[in-house]
């Protein structure tokens, strides 16, 4: 919930309770922003040292306002399972959340995880992103229509690997074993016949110390700021993808709240956070994998076994896709889409997957 204060809080009682009009008396505003995860993630290290850092400095600077910032963050408030209805409820104001965590009530946005083995370069992930949601007004507007709130960026990761608390050379190795993910990214495994186990990454270094899996999709630098090599020693470079799946969104009463200068300026830092998702992730990336290097053992997938992989996975995207057009959604149009702006961001797929 927003919390206001003003200098003339008596002349300001009346437009506090019936929203904003004109002409508006400086106001103080205290937002709550949450993540489940950690600022051991990029996204959350920048939800804090990026985006809330430049609102209050705008807003002080060019209005008559000012903004501080209420931290809830490694699921002190929400759980990465309860961002978006935490900001849908107005628990909290601002959350920054993976869409893996919501398969029921956001399946196409994952729609980057449904064609495996995709562009490794975030800013290029991000930039096919923008494209597809350019194209699809419904991954939009779908958080104003059915959630009650506003959706201010998409974030992007790091390519994703995996970590194992075992050595392994071939696919074979990986059969039976039990490896952690989130949401659909587990299926990039069935082709090895692991046993997936959906996970959310704050438990992950508990559940590979105590054995709940052997092993945990995951970029790297969540393996190198959250210590997960202590607990899973070996991590191979497989190059599943950077994937462009959280967002970053304000509850709509918060929003529709705000003076329109203090929105202009949330609205305008949130697109520069999102840039900024794909540009340090992507500045980050080699040197997370030399600090692993030095801390645990980095082996890197042969470009044919990873072909090899990515085309045991050519069937799924169809499959899918056909899945989500059935309950209404653009699911073939959005992965046809998404391919198409992979490649126009300068990426050649491994394997060109077939849409209809």
């Amino acid at each position: 919930m927003m919390l206001r204060k003003t200098a003339a809080f008596a002349a300001a009682g009346l437009a506090f309770g019936l929203g904003f009009g004109g002409g508006a008396a400086a106001e103080d505003f205290s937002l709550r922003i949450a993540s489940g995860h950690a600022p051991g993630v990029v996204y959350v290290n920048l939800m804090r040292d990026f985006f809330e850092v430049e609102v209050t400095k705008r807003v002080e600077e060019r209005t008559d306002h000012t903004v501080a910032f209420v931290e809830g963050y490694a699921g002190s408030i929400v759980k990465t399972s309860e961002t978006l209805e935490g900001v849908q409820n107005g628990i909290v104001d601002i959350g920054g959340f993976c869409y893996c965590f919501e398969p029921s009530n956001l399946p196409l946005h994952a729609f980057q995880v449904m064609l495996p083995f995709g562009p490794t370069d975030p800013e290029q992930s991000l930039a096919a992103a923008q494209a597809v949601y350019k194209q699809t007004p419904y991954l939009t507007s779908v958080f104003e229509e059915n959630f009650n709130q506003k959706l201010l960026a998409i974030i992007t990761d790091g390519a994703y690997n995996l970590g194992t608390k075992f050595d392994w050379n071939q696919l074979a190795d990986l059969k039976g074993r039990k490896i952690g993910g989130a949401g659909l990214n587990l299926n990039w495994l069935n082709y090895a016949e692991v046993v997936g186990v959906q996970a959310g990454l704050p438990e992950t270094y508990q559940n590979l110390s105590t054995g709940v899996y052997d092993g945990y999709i995951m970029f790297p630098s969540a393996w190198v700021n959250l210590k997960l090599h202590e607990a899973a020693p070996f991590y191979t470079l497989i190059g599943f993808g950077a994937i462009t799946w959280h967002g970053l969104t304000v509850n709509l009463d918060t929003w529709n709240g705000l003076p329109p200068e203090v929105q202009e300026i949330i609205a305008e830092v949130a697109k520069e956070f999102e840039q900024q998702t794909g540009i340090v992730n992507k500045a980050e990336y080699d040197k997370h994998v030399q600090t692993l290097r030095g801390v645990t053992t980095v082996k890197e997938l042969p470009a044919e076994v990873r072909a090899e992989w990515a085309n045991a996975l050519a069937s799924w995207p169809q499959q899918i896709a056909k899945e989500l057009d059935g309950k209404g959604l653009p699911g073939s149009d959005v992965l046809k889409a998404q391919l198409k702006a992979a490649e126009d961001a300068g990426y050649t797929w491994p394997v060109r997957y077939q849409i209809e």
